[in-house]
Parts: C-alpha cells; structure tokens; sequence
C-alpha cells in the first residue's frame, strides 16, 4: 500500500508524500491509518508514509498506569463513558481489519524508547512496518511496549536485526536526534496526534476518514499533474 516515490517521472505524479506525527499510545493513530489506506484504495494512490515520534503521555512512569484511571483522570470520564469509548474503538477497528483487544488491565507506558527504534528503523526502510508492529503488539497482543526486550523482539519480528535493535535501546543513541523530531512538530504546533501533512503543505488532524483523505490525496495529485 505504500512506496518510495520517485517524483522525477509522470506516473509518480500519484504517489504522495505523507508525513504522520504520531504515538503508539494513541488508537485514532492507527485508526486514521487505516482511513488513510482505504483512501488510497479509493483514489487508485501510492504513499511514501514517514512516521515522527510524538509523546501523549513524556511524564509516564516507567511502570505506566491502568488505562481506565489514566482516561480518568486526564479527562474526567466515568468509567461508563470509558468502556463505551472502548466498545466503538472496537467496532471501529473491526471494520478496518484492526484488533483492539481492551481489557480491565490494560495500561499506558510510556513510549520513548519505542519512537527511538523507529526512527533507528527509518534508515533500513523498516520504519513503516515497524510502526505496524508496534500498533499490533500494544492494541492487539497487550504486550508493554516501553521494556527494551518487548521492542527487541517486535523489531526482529519485521526483519531488524535483534542486537543493533538492543544497541539503539541500551546505548540511547538516537534519544538525542528523536528529542529534536519531536520538538521540530511541537514547535510547529503539533499538540494532538495523528497529524498529517501531504505533500509537505496540507495539514489534516485527528482520525478523518477514508473520504476526506481520498479527497486531500486527490487535491494533492491533481496539483502534482498540473504542475
């Protein structure tokens, strides 16, 4: 579904370049991918998709916190309105052919040294899948994506070599350079997650839905064709 454009030929005049500042934490992320992908179904378009780290939660202790105290009380819903928000995730991801597998003891961790591997990831082109994975193993398997051996084998998982994949994680080689992405989108205004922008100039926020990417991707493309 996505590729790498090469925007010197005509027929990559509809491949776009889609840029997703994003958390693993977040489930409209994966939501809004999975919108965006039906859109490129819909619109007959390939996407070059980058992911930049963004943390929902930077002061997340190490051991995280339950998920229905954490919605508690970062924005006061009940625990009613929590399982109902809960159930339609559910059902909404179903209907992208994504599992959201929410349980009483699923929590919030903190997801630094997760956006560290991806961007470590970028270099290989493994980022995307990663990012995948990642989403996978949180919603899905329940697995704590902040302990190093958990991000170790969810790299391996799509092709990563296991012991550079520990290196990154032990040696915080690329905290430095992941602290500096995520600056460059918060101090661009990026305050909610997922944020796209196609093309390097149309910003659309939060999940959106298949039309109205279908719609950004055509605007995009027709503007690359007239150009």
């Amino acid at each position: 579904m996505t590729k790498n454009p090469a925007p010197t030929t005509a027929a990559d005049s509809r491949v776009v370049q889609v840029d997703i500042v994003s958390d693993v934490m977040c489930p409209w992320c994966i939501v809004g991918f999975k919108q965006l992908e039906q859109a490129l179904g819909m619109t007959g378009t390939g996407a070059y998709v980058r992911w930049h780290p963004f943390e929902l939660n930077p002061s997340m202790p190490p051991e995280g916190q339950n998920l229905g105290e954490h919605i508690a009380e970062k924005y006061g819903s009940t625990p009613e309105q929590s399982a109902q928000n809960r159930a339609q995730l559910t059902a909404l991801g179903e209907s992208l052919e994504f599992t959201f597998n929410f349980t009483d003891d699923s929590r919030i961790v903190n997801t630094f040294a997760a956006h560290q591997l991806l961007d470590w990831a970028q270099s290989s082109g493994k980022q995307h899948p990663l990012k995948m994975a990642l989403f996978s193993a949180h919603f899905t398997k329940g697995r704590n994506v902040s302990l190093a051996d958990v991000l170790v084998d969810v790299a391996a998982s799509v092709g990563l070599d296991r012991v550079e994949a520990a290196n990154v994680l032990s040696t915080g080689s690329q905290a430095e350079e992941t602290r500096a992405r995520q600056q460059f989108w918060t101090s661009r205004g990026i305050s909610g997650v997922p944020s796209m922008v196609f093309d390097g100039k149309y910003l659309l926020t939060g999940a959106q839905g298949a039309e109205t990417y279908a719609q950004m991707l055509q605007k995009v493309v027709s503007e690359k064709e007239a150009a």
